[in-house]
């Protein structure tokens, strides 16, 4: 059998692939304000005043280039709160106040993959993919 003589050829689109990375960096950023908005919705931040579901919590977003978002409660009492599900809980404007708030949207959670579902939708938007 005579050898075959393949040749091929490879131009890669930088302007292409740069867009399709920021839409990444835009995807993730839209996807960390996406869950804390879920997470407010659900109403299970403890709620007395409202600044630790409010002004207190945050989108961290300044290393979204690098793949990673943060939502912070900057309250020095989140933390307590949040560690001792124990405390009886106010829910007259909460109504599923209670601590580790997070637990649903955590690996093992009713709500685990929406994190990962929301970020796929937005990059395909976002992309037009």
């Amino acid at each position: 059998m005579a050898p075959i003589d393949v040749r091929s050829t490879v131009k890669i689109n930088i302007p292409k692939i740069n867009n399709l990375t920021a839409s990444a960096v835009k995807a993730l950023e839209m996807t960390g304000a996406a869950l804390l908005s879920e997470v407010k919705n659900a109403e299970v931040f403890p709620f007395k005043t409202g600044n630790l579901q409010n002004e207190s919590t945050f989108v961290d977003d300044s290393h979204a280039a690098q793949g990673r978002i943060e939502i912070i409660s900057s309250t020095p009492y989140a933390r307590r709160l949040y560690y001792h599900p124990e405390y009886n809980f106010n829910h007259r404007f909460n109504a599923n106040a209670r601590g580790k708030w997070y637990e649903p949207w955590l690996p093992g959670g009713q709500q685990e993959d929406f994190a990962q579902k929301a970020f796929a939708a937005i990059y395909k938007k976002e992309t037009g993919l």
